[in-house]
């Protein structure tokens, strides 16, 4: 179900949810005329296994009458362009749309194995708001150097040590004029003393090391002996070899956690694999389908790039806000929820259409139901609940397509207005607006045609005011229809046995004799004209028939007439006039012993031509007795 520079709703968003009704005046628009009905070019129509013949009669066709305001309604409707799907098969594309699909694939490659599709979405901004909020210490820091001193003093890294021993012993006469070292101070002055002392009492110099700061003494000793080559005093040979051997003792101690880091990071460098080798391709799936490796999955990638016009980033950004909210929206698990079936009025599948889509029915006019519309729209939660049960609804009919390359991957909506709730009903709006914005991001072109029938005066305002927003692709699938033309628009695009008898076809829920699969016949009877249709029979069966005709208001009658010369006609129907208000469909059943036909007549006294439906089947009988 669809679909694009400010992502214009895609077919799919217009075939799934009701349109929100406008509260604009309608708009003057071109005026096109829906096609009129071709009326039969011979007095005889030709059907499998039955004969149609009319008299002839020389009165001229008029078009049928329809009210002021269908008329008013149905001329002002814009007709599209019609659209024609494009291939799901690779060998068909062009070659840029080969590459672009070629690297699209790869895009989805390498974020599968750096987990950058099925992964919670990317982390909001606030982030990067809190890595700024360091920035006031460090403003803190600068006006406050005293307690910079003081933490320098109590670090025993030696790199904070280095420079003020180093001046220590290159600048020791000086020192009691330099005012800026002064946290240094005490430093050097435990260490100047100590160097002179040491050829005269050893005893005491090891003593007051002993009370004095530990941490500091070796880092200080060991910068000096740096220093020592420039001044060369016989007397601190001594000393320098204490100091290097003090400094052997120092050196292993500071190398020590250089050699544990290494340790503490291998544990780091194994745990990067395991993650990587947790997520695989095949655990990313839309719609039961794999992103990569499967032949359905080009078929897949071709929706996201379609509805992107090919451009390969934006198709690629989608899929991956896809997959992501259809995590997030738990659909797996939805499709299993119990929601109720409340709505099955509202919204079905019924059908195929004649090239083989499913057909999917929207009729808002349920909501005019208090009761209904109360219980779905009352609230934030219902409203959730109505949300979660059309994206439900949509999840299964797309299980049932074919994503085969060539298959039917898209459906037909067809979108009854009649009787849908006007500009008034503000939750139904609102509700609708949530279901376009998650079906125009997440569903891509599943809509081959989109039909709207029944349709308003005020859908004219709506669709002008959606219309700019949508590409010509998007606006190529609709097809609009208003009351008195709905049912020949849709029998344009789907053949009469399958579409549901409220809208003019000969579908019936439960039907016991026949189904959408027995194949109907319809041909146009012309005004002040009789027809007949025969039924050839050529063994003994139980003939069942169907017929219908849109508005009635014609006689009808039946009989059968066998082969042999001197049988005798029986009347299976007295012909009597249908009225529009008797039952849509008439259906006729008769056992027959002999070869013969069934003879339908269907007389047309009425100024208007008519569109007559009919199908038939024959039963065996073990036994018939005439």
């Amino acid at each position: 179900m669809a679909e694009e520079a400010q992502p214009a709703p895609p077919a799919a968003t217009q075939a799934l949810t009701a349109p929100p009704p406008a509260e604009e005046a309608p708009p003057a628009t071109k005026e096109v005329k829906v096609e009129e009905l071709e009326p039969a070019s011979t007095k005889e129509v030709e059907v499998p296994k039955a004969e149609v013949a009319e008299d002839p009669k020389p009165e001229a066709e008029t078009p049928p009458e329809a009210s002021p305001e269908s008329k008013a309604v149905e001329e002002s409707i814009p007709q599209s362009v019609s659209f024609k799907e494009e291939s799901t098969r690779v060998a068909d594309l062009e070659d840029p749309e080969k590459k672009a699909l070629e690297e699209l694939k790869t895009l989805i490659d390498q974020a599968l194995k750096e987990n950058g599709l099925s992964t919670p979405p990317p982390p909001p901004p606030p982030p990067p708001k809190e890595q700024e909020k360091p920035a006031p210490p460090k403003g803190e820091e600068k006006p406050a150097p005293e307690k910079e001193a003081e933490k320098e003093e109590e670090k025993p890294a030696e790199k904070e040590e280095q420079k003020p021993a180093a001046s220590s012993a290159v600048e020791a006469p000086a020192e009691p004029e330099v005012e800026k070292p002064k946290p240094a101070e005490p430093t050097a002055a435990e260490i100047t003393p100590e160097a002179p002392a040491a050829p005269e009492t050893t005893p005491p110099s090891k003593a007051e090391d002993v009370p004095a700061p530990a941490s500091e003494a070796p880092p200080a000793v060991s910068v000096e002996t740096a220093a020592a080559p420039p001044a060369a005093p016989a007397a601190e040979d001594d000393g320098a070899k204490t100091v290097e051997a003090i400094e052997e003792t120092v050196v292993p101690s500071a190398s020590a956690p250089a050699a544990e880091a290494p340790e503490t990071e291998a544990p780091v460098v194994t745990e990067e694999p395991a993650q990587e080798a947790q997520v695989t391709p095949e655990e990313v799936f839309i719609w039961g389908i794999p992103l990569l490796g499967d032949e359905r999955s080009d078929v897949v990638l071709l929706k996201f790039l379609r509805a992107r016009d090919f451009k390969v980033k934006d198709a690629f950004t989608m899929i991956k806000n896809t997959v992501q909210w259809r995590k997030s929206f738990e659909i797996e698990g939805l499709l299993e929820e119990d929601l109720g079936s409340d709505l099955e009025s509202v919204v079905f599948m019924n059908g195929v259409d004649r090239e083989g889509h499913p057909v999917c029915y929207n009729v808002y006019g349920e909501f005019q139901n208090k009761e209904i519309y109360q219980k779905t729209f009352a609230d934030e939660e219902k409203r959730q609940r109505f949300l979660r049960w059309r994206i439900q609804f949509l999840e299964k009919g797309i299980r049932q397509l074919d994503f085969t390359p060539g298959g039917i991957s898209t459906l037909v909506q067809v979108t009854d207005l009649k009787n849908s709730p006007g500009p008034g009903k503000r939750e139904l709006r609102q509700a609708t607006n949530q279901a376009l914005s998650l079906l125009q991001d997440n569903y891509p072109e599943f809509v081959a045609k989109q039909v709207f029938i029944n349709v308003p005066w005020w859908y004219l305002a709506f669709n002008r005011m959606i219309s700019p927003f949508l590409t010509q692709r998007t606006k190529s699938k609709f097809v609009f229809a208003g009351p008195s033309k709905s049912t020949e628009t849709l029998f344009k695009y789907i053949a009469p046995e399958q579409v549901p008898v409220q809208y003019g076809g000969l579908s019936k829920e439960n039907d016991t004799e026949f189904s959408t699969a027995d194949a109907a016949t319809e041909f146009t009877i012309k005004p002040a004209s009789k027809n007949t249709v025969e039924i050839p029979v050529t063994e003994a069966c139980i003939l069942v028939w169907e017929l219908r005709i849109l508005g009635w208001d014609v006689s009808y009658g039946a009989e059968f007439v066998p082969s042999a010369e001197d049988g005798y006609t029986v009347i299976v129907q007295k012909a009597r006039k249908i009225a529009i208000t008797d039952e849509p469909v008439i259906r006729n059943s008769f056992k027959i012993g002999e070869p013969g036909k069934i003879v339908l007549t269907v007389d047309n006294t009425s100024s208007k031509k008519k569109k007559l439906i009919y199908r038939y089947k024959t039963k065996k009988t073990v036994d018939i007795s005439v």
